[in-house]
């Protein structure tokens, strides 16, 4: 299967890129590694070491790159993973924090890489953006004071008025 994104998030590592890029294909269904580049002669890194990983997820091409410690992953940029239910958002949740990851709040957290990642069931933004603005509120309050997206305790929230 060919992949032709048009657009591919390029994800800078100090030295982690392959070690992130399996982990990421592990971590997710219908995920696979497409190519793998080395440093070459005359070029800033060892000779041999590698380069980028192309990786794919779900049809998304991602591009990891190793290029040194001179930037770090801010949640100014991050992957939404919208999951069908609250079993699926939890799976990912839990496999993107193992190893060393960080909850944050309203479903983000930061992998083991310190990449950020926001995973909830898509029902969430039913929720929150309901017509009825009363319930589109409850739903936002119930969401920002969660880490990890409980969408039962959200729709709860919601039907409350």
């Amino acid at each position: 299967m060919a992949v032709n994104n048009k657009i591919i998030p390029c994800l800078w590592f100090d030295t982690q890129a392959e070690e992130a890029a399996n982990f990421y294909v592990d971590v997710f269904d219908d995920a696979r590694i497409l190519k793998v580049t080395h440093y070459g002669p005359g070029m800033p890194r060892p000779e041999g070491s590698v380069l980028t990983v192309d990786f794919e997820i779900q049809g998304q091409r991602i591009t990891a790159l190793n290029g040194g410690p001179e930037f770090t992953f801010t949640e100014a940029f991050s992957l939404q993973v919208l999951c069908e239910d609250q079993a699926e958002s939890d799976r990912y949740w839990y496999a993107l924090i193992e190893g060393g990851g960080q909850e944050s709040q309203c479903g983000w957290l930061k992998d083991r890489y310190g990449f950020s990642w926001q995973v909830f069931p898509r029902e969430l933004d039913e929720l929150t953006t309901d017509p009825d603005p009363a319930r589109a509120e409850r739903a936002v309050k119930a969401m920002l004071s969660m880490q990890r997206i409980d969408i039962d305790e959200v729709r709860r929230a919601a039907d409350a008025g």
